[in-house]
């Protein structure tokens, strides 16, 4: 009896460590939003975003209001099950309908290219936004 007790309590110290570590591993939780998106115009092509890069429509970028540029959000389009990352460089969409305006690419990968807008969830990484 003695035996399986201290047999016992050396698992159990070793689990221990193991735990802490798989709780280390967990990724910050992620900010999600739901709402329409919309995508840049042709006219934009080549001009300069917020962040001083150019927009070019067959790169995956994005505007967004707040998120600081370099951000990565996963944009899933809600009618279809479609995501595709984007980087945010740009400020808006600057109405209150939309809460992401997405690269043309992008909103052909998702699916609403044609239609012009649709509802989509966003998501995104803690870090301090």
């Amino acid at each position: 009896m003695k035996y399986c007790l201290i047999l016992l309590s050396m698992f159990l110290f070793l689990q221990a460590p193991a735990q802490e570590e798989r709780t280390a591993e967990k990724p910050a939780k992620a900010h999600v939003k739901t709402g329409y998106a919309t995508y840049y115009a042709n006219r934009f092509e080549g001009r300069r975003t917020t962040s001083g890069k150019r927009y070019r429509a067959k790169k995956l970028t994005a505007a967004h209001r707040f998120l600081p540029f370099g951000t990565i959000v996963t944009v899933t389009n809600l009618a279809n099950g479609k995501s595709v990352d984007v980087e945010i460089n740009d400020r808006g969409p600057f109405t209150k309908r939309y809460i992401i305006d997405i690269s043309a690419a992008a909103a052909k990968i998702l699916g609403f290219y044609k239609k012009g807008h649709s509802k989509v969830e966003i998501s995104y990484d803690h870090q301090g936004v």
